[in-house]
């Protein structure tokens, strides 16, 4: 399929996760609910504190790892959130930078970002806000933010060098991304790699770590850095399961750093 088409398919089912309220990342159209959501988060890296400061909706059981960690936030900084569904990991974002702070999550699914918008209602969060736009053409004025985060989105992109330019972009000189993506570890299968529901699901559009540190440095980002976590196979491997997808690809934390100006 065209990227074109790859898009809209993606766009479709996260439109449908959006309606279903919660799904497992394997499975486009069954509801996971609050508590298998949860589990799942938790097994991410997200803590109960974390899980009990936002709204029940937002958290809908997807992503690979906890992003907003990695990023070791700071009061007062300016956050901006790559594919931000339903707003979990803003939402917990909004809380690290405090009021003096502020977030900005960029979604391309109308479904997505009225939940999302629902969901920073509920608990009050008045230092985020959420904007309808694609990775590649990011909604946002150069330099503007101190952090770029993002949650097993950038998988799902088919130009992810694009990506990583516009995230440059808008970060300040010595502004920092800080990602939790899956990696191909090694190839896949031509009969997954075709597969379109797996294509949707964050595994067929994984890219290797030699990929993504040549897209990361063609985009000018310096002191790259990633980080497998072998554990998160277990995860993986129920995203597709008896599919043995866990053996190709694995999550990770990935990071860079805008150089200041010379």
């Amino acid at each position: 399929m065209d990227e074109s088409e790859r898009k809209e398919r993606v766009r479709a089912r996260y439109a449908a996760i959006a309606a279903a309220q919660g799904c497992c990342a394997g499975e486009a159209h069954s509801c996971c609910g609050p508590s298998l959501a949860h589990g799942k988060a938790r097994r991410m890296g997200y803590s109960e504190k974390e899980l009990a400061a936002v709204s029940e909706g937002a958290n809908l059981g997807l992503g690979c790892g906890n992003p907003g960690a990695a990023a070791r936030l700071k009061a007062g900084e300016v956050v901006v959130d790559l594919g931000s569904g339903a707003g979990f990991d803003c939402l917990l974002a909004a809380r690290a930078v405090g009021q003096e702070g502020r977030v900005i999550g960029v979604e391309m699914t109308h479904e997505m970002l009225k939940r999302a918008r629902e969901n920073a209602a509920t608990i009050g969060a008045r230092n985020v806000e959420f904007r309808l736009g694609e990775l590649e053409h990011l909604p946002l004025a150069d330099n503007c933010a101190d952090v770029a985060i993002s949650n097993c989105v950038i998988n799902l992109v088919p130009d992810k060098i694009q990506v990583f330019r516009e995230a440059f972009r808008v970060l300040k000189p010595g502004g920092r991304l800080a990602l939790c993506d899956v990696v191909a570890t090694r190839p896949l299968p031509p009969e997954l790699k075709a597969d379109p529901e797996l294509l949707c699901g964050c595994v067929a559009g994984a890219a290797s770590v030699e990929e993504l540190e040549s897209a990361m440095t063609e985009a000018g980002f310096a002191e790259i850095r990633i980080a497998l976590e072998p554990e998160s196979r277990a995860l993986i491997a129920g995203w597709a399961p008896g599919r043995g997808i866990e053996d190709h690809l694995a999550s990770a934390v990935i990071e860079g750093l805008k150089p200041t100006l010379s």
